[in-house]
């Protein structure tokens, strides 16, 4: 084929949720360099502005917990973006509980933001991709999810409800060819692990973003980020309430 007669391919469209740093941010730099055209969404203004003029993202500062905004704002998107082939919601919320602390604000705003807006996000995406009978949706859950945990206990049901979310998600969609991916996380250099001491196989931001786009691409059912994590969870799914109770997880 001759210059005067070849044609690029168009590029491909993306929405990241919860996109203004870590993994979220990371994974807008990783799919603005391979040439994608990306949403990216938060709260934070300020940080998202920077992010945008930096990968040329299109940015829309967007509260997760504003489930009634999600279609409107979806549709939007999807028309300035001129289609849309990827969603990831990676927005997430994890504050530190006291061992004695039982705070219901708190413990809301994490199901809101946690699972409340993967499920607006989600049920976008699943009646879009389902339309088009093609499609990514990717969501951002944690090796959390595995167990009950004392020391953050309403994070973890979030992210272990997010699993099974995903999961349906994924069995409904699968005869419309649309592939959902559930990514679970260990440690990632983030804010969100900042202060928290010495960790287990701690992996950059952009490592983790390479991971979840090879999962994605790959049509991975789940996938934990680094690999070697699912060894840590089928230990701690064996072990016995009984005994679990009493670890200092």
């Amino acid at each position: 084929m001759n210059a005067s007669t070849s044609t690029n391919p168009p590029a491909r469209r993306a929405i990241v949720v919860g996109a203004s740093s870590g993994i979220g941010a990371a994974l807008v730099r990783q799919l603005a360099r391979e040439g994608w055209k990306v949403a990216a969404l938060a709260r934070r203004q300020s940080e998202l502005e920077a992010l945008g003029k930096q990968t040329g993202a299109l940015v829309r500062v967007h509260d997760a917990q504003d489930f009634d905004a999600v279609p409107a704002l979806f549709e939007e998107l999807v028309k300035e973006l001129g289609g849309l082939e990827l969603v990831v919601y990676a927005a997430a919320v994890m504050h530190r509980i006291g061992r004695d602390e039982y705070d219901t604000r708190k413990d809301l705003e994490q199901v809101a933001v946690n699972l409340g807006g993967c499920i607006a996000w989600g049920n976008a995406a699943a009646l879009y991709f389902k339309s088009q009978r093609a499609g990514t949706i990717v969501g951002i859950s944690s090796i959390a999810g595995e167990r009950g945990r004392k020391g953050s206990p309403v994070y973890g049901t979030t992210k272990a409800a997010m699993n099974t979310y995903l999961e349906a998600l994924r069995n409904r969609l699968a005869e419309s060819n649309v592939h959902v991916c559930t990514i679970k996380p260990g440690f990632v250099d983030t804010a969100m692990t900042a202060g928290m001491g010495k960790l287990l196989w701690v992996v950059s931001a952009d490592e983790a973003a390479r991971q979840i786009l090879v999962a994605a691409r790959t049509r991975a059912n789940e996938r934990f980020v680094p690999r070697r994590w699912w060894f840590v969870a089928t230990a701690i799914r064996s072990i016995p309430s009984f005994l679990f109770r009493h670890l200092n997880v």
